[in-house]
């Protein structure tokens, strides 16, 4: 999105160079904020000010490190005012596959998803790019929102885009102590839920990268295949046993392959017939349902994050917002004949 028209030489120079931020800034706003509409708002904000005040940056060297200034501010001040946004499987346990769906939560209830091509650099090697990936799953998103704002920012910035102490103290305006103190009181609470992905990612090659990546692609295939015949057969070879279901606006979830294909040919039976999307999501395959409509066109249900382990599917978590689809670049419609 332009920042203005018709600017001078320098002025377009300079907003070519905000803009060249704009992916990496957008995924360190969407780690600290959980939601990929609030994460790209931050970001337009972000970049608005920087452009209204550029006459105050004394050295380009420093717009890398003034930007993130700026749009950890901007968190901030969202953050100040927001609830805790989760995922089903923070609130309680699992349910069986007939218990009733009861009343959705407000959006901001929940972490959202957000398109691997909004944060992901364009150009980067292998096992950088699986790093990146780890850090946009929706669970760790979520381990996230437990932490205060300037917790989740010291994590994000050290631990996530490598940035050094004393820049995050320089960032943050406070000293080098606090910004060791305040990533040892982040990584305890992230260690206590048990989830580490960064421990994990810093040992992944590129081979081993490049292999998951081939074998995510054939197993969303089968999915993909398995879910338009609605052949409920072939999808339960593809899930493991604790695969987990979740639906947000609703907070009901389930978690096996029985529980889940129980529940699709009953609450969810309406899905048969639908046609599926591929795309990206929080650093992983990802789909959008469509589903057919009585006047013929399939219409958007669902953005669908596909989660993997080895060569079975983990996660199907059902994001039932269609506003969704135009973030994905998917289209707001499919003709019966397409």
């Amino acid at each position: 999105m332009a920042l203005v028209s018709g600017t001078s030489p320098a002025g377009a120079a300079l907003e070519l160079e905000l803009e060249s931020h704009r992916r990496a800034l957008t995924g360190y706003c969407y780690r600290l904020l959980g939601s990929g509409s609030e994460a790209e708002d931050a970001v337009q904000e972000t970049m608005v000010r920087a452009w209204r005040s550029a006459d105050r940056l004394q050295a380009r060297g420093a717009l890398k490190s003034w930007l993130y200034r700026i749009a950890s501010n901007v968190c901030f001040d969202i953050l100040g005012s927001a609830q805790r946004r989760a995922t089903p499987m923070d609130l309680g346990p699992s349910s069986g596959a007939d218990a009733a769906l009861g009343a959705g939560l407000p959006e901001s209830a929940w972490v959202q998803p957000i398109a691997d091509a909004r944060v992901l650099p364009e150009q980067a090697d292998p096992a950088a790019l699986a790093e990146h990936r780890e850090t946009l799953r929706l669970a760790f998103v979520a381990a996230l929102q437990h932490l205060p704002p300037k917790q989740r920012a010291v994590l994000v910035l050290r631990e996530v885009l490598r940035w050094q102490a004393s820049e995050v103290a320089e960032l943050l305006d406070t000293s080098v102590a606090s910004v060791n103190s305040a990533l040892q009181r982040a990584r305890a609470t992230i260690d206590q839920l048990e989830l580490d992905p960064l421990a994990t990612s810093a040992d992944a090659g590129a081979a081993a990268a490049g292999a998951a990546d081939a074998e995510q692609q054939a197993l969303l295939t089968r999915y993909v295949a398995a879910f338009e015949a609605y052949d409920m057969s072939a999808l339960v070879q593809l899930l493991r046993e604790d695969a987990a279901f979740s639906m947000p606006p609703f907070p009901l979830w389930l978690t096996g392959p029985d529980d889940i294909t129980r529940f699709m040919t009953t609450t969810g039976a309406h899905c048969e017939g639908s046609r599926l999307l591929v795309t990206q999501a929080n650093g992983g395959p990802a789909v959008g349902i469509y589903h057919p409509t009585p006047e013929g066109p399939y219409e958007p249900w669902a953005i669908v994050v596909v989660e993997t382990a080895g060569d079975r599917i983990s996660g199907l978590h059902h994001f039932l917002y269609p506003a969704l689809f135009g973030e994905f670049g998917l289209p707001p419609r499919l003709e019966a004949s397409a």
